[in-house]
């Protein structure tokens, strides 16, 4: 199966190559798969969304929208593309049946039956037009930044629910986010990018390190904190103070026979979420 969105070695300098936004991407989106992009603010998201529908143009590498280039095939590139961008906005002299008007005629595609179902959806207003002119034309790709931003939590759901048919179409969607939480909840796949580079990706539904047991552990002594990393039984996912966040590498006992040599204040044990996967490559303060 040919991806629909595929990006080799994509890289942007600003200043003549001393310093790259984004450094040598390399992923893959499948039809029908939901791909979260996450990182931090300045990581290289803002970039990467830009680079695929040539806003701006890279330093080295390429990227492709459904087979086609997205500097050289452009054109033809956008017409397989939904939009969303993170700060929508909108004429303010024009109404948003004006406006999706204008874009229908753009795409050249006449969904006007699920232009009508998308407005009762979303009781259109100025964020929900954002959000409706990226879906309106069913595009084979959806490109999305902080999507819910703005949507109160009775439209997020309705947004998932929409986000869901458009996959089961077909639809490869790549999000990029901050909300930790509604990426794991929507997404198939996530990549972690962290000062241009990507550092992770994982399966969110299949990875079995997501909803394993880890335990959250209140040290007396920050010696034993250093030790415990040196164990085998046992991986340190993050350290703040004199708490950690550990998960055992194997079987449970062995991992509480590691955690028992050292003076323990409390224990707790808790699933792991994608919000403590995201810090473990984070945990630099970036």
């Amino acid at each position: 199966m040919n991806a629909s969105i595929s990006i080799d070695n994509l890289s942007k300098s600003y200043d003549g190559g001393k310093t790259f936004a984004l450094d040598k991407l390399s992923l893959r989106v499948q039809p029908g798969e939901v791909y979260g992009f996450l990182g931090a603010n300045g990581a290289g998201k803002s970039t990467t969304i830009r680079l695929l529908l040539n806003f701006i143009q890279p330093t080295n590498g390429s990227a492709q929208i459904m087979g086609l280039d997205s500097v050289a095939d452009t054109v033809a590139a956008k017409r397989h593309i939904g939009y969303l961008s993170g700060d929508v906005a909108l004429w303010p002299k024009v109404t948003g049946n004006e406006l999706f008007a204008y874009l229908s005629k753009l795409q050249q595609k006449n969904n006007d039956e699920y232009l009508k179902e998308l407005i009762t959806r979303f009781e259109a207003e100025r964020q929900k037009i954002g959000v409706i002119q990226a879906l309106m034309h069913q595009p084979d790709v959806l490109i999305l930044d902080e999507p819910t931003s703005g949507l109160d939590p009775l439209m997020q759901e309705v947004f998932y629910q929409t986000i869901r048919e458009a996959s089961a179409r077909g639809a490869a969607v790549f999000v990029s986010s901050h909300n930790l939480a509604e990426t794991q909840r929507m997404c198939d796949r996530v990549g972690i990018i962290k000062h241009g580079k990507l550092i992770r990706e994982q399966s969110v539904k299949d990875d079995h390190n997501l909803g394993a047991m880890t335990f959250r552990v209140v040290f007396k002594h920050a010696a034993d904190i250093t030790k415990l990393k040196a164990e085998t039984a046992v991986k340190v996912l993050s350290t703040e103070g004199m708490t950690i966040v550990a998960q055992p590498t194997g079987a449970i006992a062995p991992a509480l026979v590691a955690l028992g040599h050292y003076d323990v204040v409390t224990m707790t044990t808790e699933q792991l979420n994608l919000e403590d996967e995201f810090l473990e490559y984070y945990g630099d303060g970036a």
